[in-house]
């Protein structure tokens, strides 16, 4: 499915100055509850601000407001030469509940990423804060951008409640480049090795766990360290599979259920 893009022109935009986008960045527009109200304001040269696309509960249609893929938004600060950008017209203290509620704002955001991949040749994987500021291309939200970035906190403050790895899968959809197909699940798990996995942890079967989990199909970075990403795809493991409590905490139970559970 090819989204339908409603052009809503902002002046609120500058060259890229030569930089290569890498970043497909997610926001909240914490105001605005539809791409047209969003459009009205970007379209004021006063507000000094702006964002590629306004992305909404209207299943299949986007707004555009940067109209041009060699021009960069002004919603990022220093990132935004490197960056494309998309407004999801909710809020960081949306709760998942709140965001499973508007599931075709979800969807549409998939498909937006997917094209954008596609476009810009930026693969589908979400990185961590670190890999975001530090030059590796993937898809983000607002708060891996740490203060250079202006130090928002979009789109969920950091606890893992939006679902960017649904919005991986509905982007691994369309003509970008795929997120790779599960592999079959292993007869049994390795021993659990003794440490709870929270945020942040380091170490203690980190990476087994993350490895298991890419292996699973799910969007997740293989670098040792239980930040926020590993957290988000925990919790939402957990409520998949059932398992109580859902706490974004890697314990016997859920480290078990990463080999054992069935692969849906």
């Amino acid at each position: 499915m090819t989204l339908q893009r409603i052009a809503y022109p902002s002046p609120n935009y500058s060259g890229r100055g030569g930089a290569t986008v890498r970043l497909i960045v997610l926001h909240t527009a914490e105001g605005s509850r539809t791409a047209a109200s969003l459009g009205a304001y970007f379209s004021d040269p006063t507000v000094q601000a702006s964002s590629h696309v306004g992305i909404d509960d209207q299943a299949g249609v986007i707004g555009e407001y940067v109209l041009a893929e060699q021009w960069k938004s002004w919603t990022q600060a220093d990132f935004n030469p490197v960056c494309v950008s998309a407004e999801l017209c909710g809020f960081a203290a949306w709760t998942a509940a709140d965001w499973a509620a508007h599931d075709a704002m979800v969807t549409n955001a998939g498909l937006w990423v997917g094209e954008e991949a596609a476009r810009f040749g930026i693969p589908l994987v979400v990185l961590t804060a670190l890999q975001a500021q530090s030059g590796e291309a993937g898809v983000c939200q607002h708060i891996d951008l740490g203060p250079a970035g202006g130090g928002h906190v979009d789109c969920d403050y950091g606890t893992g409640n939006f679902p960017i790895a649904r919005v991986i899968e509905i982007a691994g959809g369309s003509d970008a480049p795929p997120v790779p197909a599960p592999g079959p699940p292993a007869t049994g798990a390795p021993p659990f090795p003794g440490t709870l996995l929270v945020n942040v942890t380091s170490g203690h079967g980190t990476a087994t766990w993350q490895g298991r989990m890419r292996d699973r199909g799910w969007a997740i970075a293989v670098d040792d360290v239980y930040g926020p990403q590993s957290e988000s795809v925990c919790r939402q493991f957990q409520a998949e599979k059932g398992l109580q409590p859902v706490d974004g905490i890697v314990g016997p139970i859920t480290w078990d259920a990463a080999w054992t559970a069935p692969i849906t």
